[in-house]
């Protein structure tokens, strides 16, 4: 790759496409893959994540919303899509662009059967969510028998799948919560699909759960953040690569005395004589204030460069005292030195969020390294 000239989002379409080989070496022949893209996908280019997804042979997409499912299908992906968080206000979207919802509560069912006999639909596919135990959405085993009397009275609608989230696959010390959410979702899905007179896919897994519950594959997994680069443990990021790396340049280079202040609110104050490095990027691409007064880094020509002062809207500056460097040069901000999860780890946070700020006035460029 030629070197960065602005700041800009690489995205490396071999490193994906290695991640999902590595991802599907995990499961069984047979078994489905469900890609989640949401998020423009985890803060990259959806529409070219899903492309080069649909090349590796990826069975369905997941998104959050149906504006996203849209763009993807303005864009030519022609593979099932499901929904995960629809909204009543978006039910002709969904309809009209060939989307799947997943139904959740008794009123999301009776909303969407209503609104589909309505719009003359046979047999729309839909998808069950069933609560386990993250208590977010989903049906519960109680819900069974109203589930089964309102889908054997209407033919506009049938289920595609049932599916339910597990809440801590990537805690060890919580594994006994993820197996009782693992039997929980085999017992209600058993007694649900016997109900509904035929069998649908099934699926619980993500990332995590692919790595450490292979036993719960059911018919298809998902994953998200593994497609990314990130495992959620050490142990399996040795063999993922990180798809984004965020890059920008050294737009200017001061001198700091002794006693002087940087950036708004005198965030800094220099100690000695100081270099440092103003940065074209700031907490508006996603570079959260909390990475100020040091808390934060950057890489220059491999070495670290702290970030001095508070994070600005549009820039940060960078203490290169120490690194021989000049205006133009290419700075990493995550990628591989430093990853997006070493970043989040300095503010306790966790490389998804990292990922998905990454704001989208920073242009994005499609590679192969």
């Amino acid at each position: 790759m030629p070197k960065a000239n602005e700041t800009l989002l690489e995205i490396d379409l071999n490193a994906l496409g290695d991640n999902y080989k590595y991802l599907t070496s995990k499961i069984k022949k047979n078994t489905k893959v469900m890609a989640v893209v949401k998020a423009f996908g985890y803060g990259s280019d959806a529409v070219a994540v899903a492309k080069e997804l649909v090349h590796c042979g990826v069975t369905y997409f997941a998104v959050a919303y149906a504006g996203e499912g849209a763009t993807l299908r303005n864009a030519g992906i022609q593979i099932p899509i499901l929904v995960l968080h629809p909204l009543p206000t978006n039910f002709d979207l969904i309809v009209n662009s060939c989307l799947e919802p997943s139904i959740y509560s008794r009123k999301m069912l009776h909303d969407f059967i209503a609104y589909a006999e309505a719009k003359s639909q046979k047999e729309y596919p839909i998808h069950l969510k069933i609560n386990t135990g993250l208590n977010r959405l989903g049906f519960k085993s109680e819900d069974i028998s109203f589930i089964a009397e309102m889908l054997a009275e209407t033919k506009s609608v049938k289920v595609r799948s049932v599916f339910s989230h597990l809440a801590a696959s990537e805690d060890a010390a919580q594994r006994e919560f993820t197996l009782r959410q693992i039997e929980a979702f085999r017992s209600i899905s058993t007694t649900l699909t016997n109900a509904l007179g035929y069998q649908t896919l099934l699926h619980t897994v993500n990332t995590s759960g692919i790595i450490n519950f292979p036993e719960a594959q059911f018919d298809m997994v998902r994953t998200g953040i593994g497609l990314y680069g990130f495992g959620n443990d050490p142990r399996e990021n040795q063999f993922l690569k990180p798809v984004a790396t965020l890059k920008t340049v050294i737009s200017q280079i001061h001198t700091i005395e002794a006693g002087e202040n940087v950036g708004y609110n005198m965030g800094f104050n220099a100690k000695s004589r100081t270099r440092t490095a103003t940065l074209p990027i700031g907490h508006a691409d996603g570079i959260s204030r909390a990475f100020g007064k040091g808390v934060g880094w950057v890489t220059i020509h491999g070495k670290k460069a702290p970030i001095v002062g508070n994070v600005c809207m549009d820039m940060i500056m960078v203490d290169v005292t120490n690194i021989d460097c000049e205006e133009g040069d290419e700075v990493e901000v995550f990628g591989e030195n430093p990853t997006a999860e070493e970043l989040a780890l300095a503010i306790q946070s966790i490389p998804y969020e990292l990922l998905t700020a990454v704001s989208q006035r920073i242009k994005r460029v499609i590679c192969r390294k």
